[in-house]
C-alpha cells in the first residue's frame, strides 16, 4: 500500500505563497496520475491540479490556473504544489492522491475516479 503524507500547509495572507509537499514511496508508471485535491467546509472535494504520469501533461482547475504549479522531484518520491497569489477562497484542506485506474470516458485526472491512495491532508488558511 502506498502511504502519502502531506506537509507545508499553514496560514498565509492574501497574495502570499505556500508550497505543499507530498511524500510517498514512488510516483511512477504504476499510476495513471497523481494530483492535489481540496475540500473547504460545506463544499464538495474538488480537483486542484494533477499530473498525467504516462502522458506527462499537467492539468489545473480554472480557479488556480496561472497561480498554482504542480511538480515532481527527480527521484519521483515527492509531489509538490507551489501556490502563489493566494486568495481567501483557497482556504481548504489539501490532499494528495494517486490514481490506480482510469475513470470513465469523459473524465479527467481532476475528477475523483480511480484514486485509490490518499494522504491525511494539510490545512491551508488564507486570511488577513
Amino acid at each position: 500500500q502506498l502511504h502519502l503524507v502531506e506537509s507545508g500547509g499553514g496560514l498565509a495572507q492574501p497574495g502570499g505563497s505556500l508550497r505543499l509537499s507530498c511524500a510517498g514511496s514512488a510516483f511512477d508508471l504504476q499510476y495513471y496520475a497523481i494530483g492535489w485535491f481540496r475540500q473547504a467546509p460545506g463544499r464538495e472535494r474538488e480537483g486542484v491540479s494533477c499530473l498525467d504520469i504516462r502522458g506527462g501533461s499537467m492539468n489545473y482547475a480554472d480557479s488556480v490556473k496561472g497561480r498554482f504549479t504542480i511538480s515532481r522531484d527527480n527521484t519521483r518520491t515527492s509531489l509538490f504544489l507551489q501556490m502563489n497569489s493566494l486568495k481567501p477562497e483557497d482556504t481548504a484542506i489539501y490532499y494528495c492522491a494517486a490514481q490506480t485506474h482510469l475513470g470513465p470516458a469523459g473524465s479527467t485526472c481532476l475528477d475523483h475516479y480511480g484514486y485509490e491512495y490518499w494522504g491525511q491532508g494539510t490545512q491551508v488558511t488564507v486570511s488577513s
